[in-house]
């Protein structure tokens, strides 16, 4: 079952990548008293994902923060080395990254992907959330293949 507006985020353990490396957190204390804007991709260093997904991210976070947003976190079906090289390289400090490695946050979301047929296993789509206190406010999920609702823009103007 895919999670919708109202529901409350799965308690799950996901792996934050922190200055002096992989920190694990549950997604029930993470979340737990501020506004997030999260966004999933299918991939750290994938083209539409390097390309525009986290950039947009990275030149709207101001935007975002200054219409009450008190953290954005990416989150992909990678590991939080992974992640932590693609934010050092793409993203910035105003993105938190947060690994989900074993594809526990986006099974227990319902918003898994099969991604075998360009030899990626199964992967998280492409959505993006503001969840507040823990519970999703927006829920945006991109048809496949898309890349419009989950941007930042689109964030942005739902505030």
């Amino acid at each position: 079952m895919t999670i919708a507006i109202g529901d409350k985020l799965p308690d799950v353990k996901v792996v934050k990548a922190g200055e002096s490396g992989p920190e694990p957190v549950q997604t029930a204390d993470y979340f737990k008293g501020k506004r997030v804007a999260l966004f999933s991709v299918p991939g750290a260093f994938t083209p539409t994902c390097s390309a525009k997904h986290l950039p947009g991210y990275v030149e709207k976070a101001a935007d975002l923060k200054a219409k009450g947003v008190d953290e954005i976190v990416c989150t992909a079906v990678n590991d939080a080395f992974v992640l932590g090289a693609w934010n050092r390289a793409d993203g910035s400090s105003d993105v938190t990254m947060l690994g989900d490695g074993n594809g526990d946050f986006v099974k227990a979301v319902g918003l898994t992907m099969d991604g075998s047929g360009f030899g990626m296993g199964q992967r998280g789509q492409r959505f993006s959330m503001l969840v507040n206190d823990g519970v999703v406010e927006q829920l945006n999920v991109e048809a496949p293949g898309e890349f419009r609702v989950s941007a930042a823009d689109y964030m942005l103007s739902q505030l």
